[in-house]
C-alpha cells in the first residue's frame, strides 16, 4: 500500500495534535491541525466583536466568511507548520483560554463547518496526510484508511492543558480549565452538525495513563500495520 490518510479524532486536550504532528513527521506526511482552523475563525470573530462570553452575532460571522483566508506555513524548513489568518501568524494567540471558551460555539455553525471541511478535504486529496480534529474520521475523511479516536479523563486532560497554559505564562486556575474542558465536551458531543462521535471503524486509545512516548509508539505501530496492510 502507498500513502494513506490518517484521521485522528477525540476530545479536547487529549494530545491529538501532538501525536498527529509526531506521526506526520515520522512518516513524511502532511500534518493538518483542523482545530486551529476553528480557533482562527473564532479569533477573527472576537476581533470583529461578533462573539464574547455574553453575545454571539452568528449572522455577521457567516456574512464575513468569504473574507477569511486560512493557510498553514512554516517559518523555516525545520519548524512546524503554523496557522495564518489573512496572512498573519496567529498560532500563539489562538491557544489562549479566551479562544478556548468560545471556539466550540463557533464550531456549531454549519456554514463555518462547510467552509473548513471543504478546505480540509482539498488538503487531503493526495493522501499522505495526518489530520486531527473532532469529525475527521466521520465527516472530512470518512474513507480514511486509519481512524483513531483519542480519549482520556476530563481531570487528566484539564491538568495537561493547565500545565501548558501556566508554562506559557498565562494566568489561569485549574478549576477554570477543568470547567472549560467539560463544557467543550458537552458542546462538541451534542451539536447538531457533525457532533463529536467515534467512527464505527475507529480504534480508540485511552491515554489517561500514557506518557507522550508510549502514545506515539502506539499510534505509530497502528500506522505501520495499516500501511503494510496488516490490519
Amino acid at each position: 500500500m502507498g500513502k494513506i490518510t490518517i484521521a485522528i479524532d477525540g476530545y479536547s486536550s487529549t494530545g491529538k495534535s501532538t501525536v498527529a504532528k509526531q506521526l506526520a513527521d515520522w512518516l513524511g506526511y502532511v500534518f493538518v491541525d483542523s482545530g486551529s482552523m476553528y480557533r482562527a475563525v473564532t479569533l477573527y470573530a472576537m476581533r470583529k466583536g461578533y462573539i464574547s462570553l455574553t453575545h454571539f452575532d452568528r449572522s455577521k460571522l457567516v456574512g464575513c466568511l468569504p473574507e477569511i483566508s486560512l493557510t498553514f506555513n512554516k517559518e523555516n524548513p525545520e519548524a512546524k507548520a503554523e496557522i495564518y489568518l489573512n496572512g498573519e501568524n496567529v498560532e500563539r494567540e489562538i491557544r489562549t483560554m479566551e479562544v478556548s471558551e468560545l471556539v466550540s460555539s463557533v464550531a456549531t455553525i454549519s456554514a463555518v463547518r462547510r467552509k473548513l471541511v471543504e478546505q480540509q478535504q482539498k488538503m487531503g486529496e493526495g493522501k499522505g496526510v495526518v489530520m486531527d480534529g473532532r469529525d475527521i474520521g466521520t465527516v472530512v475523511f470518512p474513507n480514511a484508511e486509519l481512524k483513531i479516536f483519542m480519549n482520556a479523563s476530563a481531570e487528566k486532560r484539564a491538568r495537561r492543558r493547565y500545565d501548558e497554559l501556566i508554562g506559557r505564562g498565562d494566568k489561569v486556575t485549574y478549576s477554570e480549565v477543568l470547567a472549560n474542558v467539560r463544557e467543550r465536551d458537552h458542546i462538541d458531543s451534542t451539536r447538531e452538525d457533525s457532533p463529536l462521535i467515534k467512527a464505527k471503524d475507529a480504534i480508540e486509545i485511552d491515554n489517561t495513563e500514557m506518557n507522550l512516548e508510549d502514545q506515539f509508539h502506539t499510534v505509530l505501530q497502528l500506522a505501520k500495520d495499516r500501511i503494510a496492510g496488516r490490519i
